[in-house]
């Protein structure tokens, strides 16, 4: 069997970014940041944006969304697109769920413990599909979960319909970063993102080569991701 054997120095530098934040904490508005992006929007929240007409497809269904797939992947007029916003993973994650949980056997609703079983593997599925879009950077905006940990603690991540697929959303990225926002010391609001974990919000930096907090900026990481 032949072997291609490859160099981590040619890997592409396109990047696939996850973020999550509360509501209003600015995820779509970092939308603009990216460079020449198109957005799937499973949201009704593009007011923030609505002065970039920036182009989009609204996502209603799985089979919208993979017809969306199809023409990022196939169609000329896609092809000047450098960026894809899928706002939100989450939204997605529930219009998917809806759509098995409407699924008939024999004439009879699914069990809702098939339907969850069934999401894992579709949006697996989707993920993976739209993460791995080839010379596109790939932004995936989240909610934010909340849960309480033996101490007592808050502990914040990504949210998903699903334990599971919720639990795995994160090992699917380079990039998983908290938009965060906080007062300072004299009450000024600060909106940041935060690429390390403290322990309490989830996040990690595989490439190395971002600070510990990035403004509020996409642009911005992936100029220094790809050290320009």
């Amino acid at each position: 069997m032949a072997i291609n054997l490859k160099r981590t120095g040619g890997s592409s530098t396109f990047l696939n970014l996850l973020v999550y934040g509360q509501a209003g904490a600015g995820k779509t508005s970092l939308i603009r940041t990216l460079p020449n992006p198109v957005i799937l929007s499973a949201e009704s929240g593009l007011l923030s944006i609505a002065d970039a007409e920036i182009p989009f497809i609204e996502i209603d269904s799985i089979d919208t969304l993979r017809e969306a797939y199809l023409w990022l992947t196939e169609s000329d007029d896609a092809k000047g697109f450098e960026s894809v916003a899928l706002d939100s993973i989450s939204e997605i994650g529930e219009v998917c769920l809806a759509g098995e949980k409407s699924k008939t056997v024999n004439g009879k609703l699914v069990d809702p413990r098939q339907a969850y079983g069934a999401l894992a593997e579709t949006m697996g599925e989707i993920i993976r599909a739209f993460r791995d879009l080839p010379n596109r950077h790939v932004y995936f905006s989240a909610k934010v979960e909340k849960t309480q940990d033996d101490m007592g603690r808050v502990l914040y991540a990504p949210s998903m319909p699903g334990s599971k697929v919720g639990q795995s959303l994160p090992y699917f990225f380079d990039e998983v970063m908290a938009l965060r926002v906080e007062r300072d010391a004299d009450g000024v609001i600060q909106r940041g993102l935060m690429t390390e974990s403290d322990g309490l919000w989830q996040a990690k930096d595989r490439s190395g080569k971002l600070t510990c907090w990035m403004p509020p900026d996409l642009g911005v990481v992936i100029r220094t991701i790809r050290g320009e």
